[in-house]
């Protein structure tokens, strides 16, 4: 079974030009001629140029390639497990650049000038976007939503730092509160609600005690912002939607 070389294009994905540079440079000489003298490509001749294309994909120059496919003491399973290997490397490779672009994309979707490198500094192990289309969805057409977006969009990688700062030492001090008993009605619990809220208001937008009741709500409703809060002491959601309802109330009765 031999095929001509528009086939062999066909097959491969490659010009006719490019296979006639193969041959014109002996790297891909094709086994057989018809009666007219057309190139006519055997099995073998395809696998050849597999192995060809295998490392042209890896970057290796013609002469290279020639060179690993000519050697006498070569092994063609020597030749597949290689290529293997360099491709399992490169797909690693492209995966974390894949990685670095998309939370590259979700930072300037967000407006927050920064870095994949600088938010990973800045956020450990967290990623402040993980929720943003869904945020999107359900508040992109509010007026908070907007806001929070023009304020995200000039705040520094110093203002990114100092937020997180802020967060960490609010968390460690009510899952304090929470661990020595305090009740969600008891005065502290409701200082640290109205300071919860506070933080929403002086980074991202205003957040009236009716918008923070249903943040409350959302907290326990929502499994991963459960997670999130019952991750620092468990029963800390609740406890938190309970002190956020009752500073709601104490302000607005």
């Amino acid at each position: 079974m031999s095929y001509s070389v528009g086939q062999v294009a066909g097959f491969a994905g490659v010009t006719v030009r490019t296979l006639h540079h193969y041959d014109g440079i002996g790297l891909l000489v094709p086994s057989e001629r018809s009666h007219a003298g057309h190139r006519r490509y055997s099995d073998a001749d395809l696998d050849r140029l597999q192995q060809i294309l295998f490392y042209r994909e890896l970057g290796f120059p013609l002469e290279e390639v020639a060179a690993l496919l000519d050697d006498p003491d070569a092994d063609p399973r020597e030749h597949l497990r290689r290529q293997h290997e360099l491709l399992t490397a490169r797909i690693e490779k492209l995966q974390k650049m894949a990685a670095a672009v998309e939370h590259a994309m979700e930072a300037s979707k967000m407006g927050i000038n920064l870095t994949p490198e600088e938010k990973f500094e800045v956020f450990g192990d967290k990623d402040p976007e993980q929720y943003a289309e869904e945020a999107e969805q359900r508040w992109g057409g509010t007026e908070a939503y907007a806001e929070s977006q023009r304020r995200a969009a000039r705040y520094t990688k110093e203002d990114w730092k100092r937020i997180q700062a802020e967060v960490n030492d609010w968390g460690e001090r009510y899952t304090a509160l929470v661990a020595e008993g305090e009740s969600p009605t008891g005065e502290r619990a409701m200082d640290m609600a109205e300071e919860h809220r506070g933080h929403i208001g002086t980074w991202y937008f205003e957040c009236p005690y009716e918008m923070h009741r249903s943040l409350g709500e959302m907290y326990v409703a929502d499994e991963r912002f459960k997670a999130y809060y019952d991750s620092m002491r468990e029963g800390l959601a609740e406890h938190l939607k309970e002190a956020i309802l009752a500073n709601a109330a104490r302000h607005t009765s």
